[in-house]
């Protein structure tokens, strides 16, 4: 009996052992990988900000690797890019990075319009690490997911999902109806090469007053295309109604409030 007790004993301790050993080297395994991870996006960073070869640089992410690459857009043939990937154990998830799937940073800044938050998580058990890229570039770990509902938000800046290819449409229109004045922007000559992003910004005389906009994309594929609008009511003074080929995109008043554009295609502005 006595054997018995101390062999069951003996198994016992093994065996929590053996499981606090087997998470200790689980979370090890996540941490690597994170710390890894955000070197990554804070090398690419200041790739970017010492102009490295006159470009940005960003980091693209996908379920077992991440690549560091040169270039406002991921080209995943670039012979440049540097792979990184991950441990059979490990995975990429939860990739909330204002729609894209990179974080690209910004020349002269560091800042970048990928903010949000990526998982990186042991298959075989629930360690797991979030990582938070904020919108001045800075990277680093959240216990939580990061929530920004005490933020102040205004209509300066905001997004909007159109459920449509765009990558031939042929003009965006800029109407401002106090003055019947519409102002005609050749959507292909702000399309780069490869129609992956659309950029435009640029001052438009209206009655005698400048109005200064600019619209880009966040994520431009064959199904949608995340639109960004920027416009500063401290600086504009007319209501302006934005559409694509006839698809009415958003609206704003002249004092900048915003109303969802009348396309069945348009989402709900989203005010960053």
């Amino acid at each position: 009996m006595e054997v018995l007790v101390v062999s069951a004993t003996l198994i016992l301790i093994l065996g929590f052992a053996a499981g606090t050993f087997l998470i200790m080297n689980q979370k090890t395994e996540v941490s690597a990988a994170a710390q890894e991870i955000m070197e990554t996006l804070r090398l690419a960073q200041n790739k970017t900000l010492a102009s490295e070869g006159s470009s940005s640089f960003g980091v693209n992410f996908e379920a077992s690797k991440f690549t560091l690459f040169k270039g406002a857009v991921f080209n995943p043939a670039d012979p440049d890019n540097q792979v990184h990937n991950l441990s059979p154990k490990n995975s990429i998830s939860e990739i909330n990075l204002n729609g894209a799937s990179a974080v690209i940073f910004e020349r002269l800044s560091g800042a970048t319009e990928n903010q949000g938050q990526l998982k990186i998580q042991n298959i075989d058990g629930g360690q797991s690490q979030n990582i938070f890229i904020d919108r001045s570039g800075t990277v680093g770990l959240a216990l939580n997911s990061p929530n920004d509902d005490n933020r102040q938000k205004d209509s300066r800046h905001l997004h909007v999902t159109f459920s449509q290819n765009t990558k031939n449409a042929a003009t965006l229109f800029l109407y401002f109806p106090s003055d019947n004045f519409t102002e005609n922007i050749v959507y292909q000559d702000y399309l780069n090469t490869p129609k992956t992003e659309f950029s435009w910004e640029g001052d438009v005389a209206v009655a005698g007053q400048t109005q200064h906009l600019k619209i880009h994309s966040h994520n431009l594929t064959d199904q949608a295309t995340i639109f960004c609008f920027h416009r500063d009511r401290r600086v504009n003074s007319k209501a302006v109604s934005i559409s694509l080929d006839g698809q009415n995109l958003i609206n704003y008043s002249s004092a900048g409030a915003v109303s969802s554009g009348y396309s069945a295609w348009a989402g709900e502005p989203q005010i960053q």
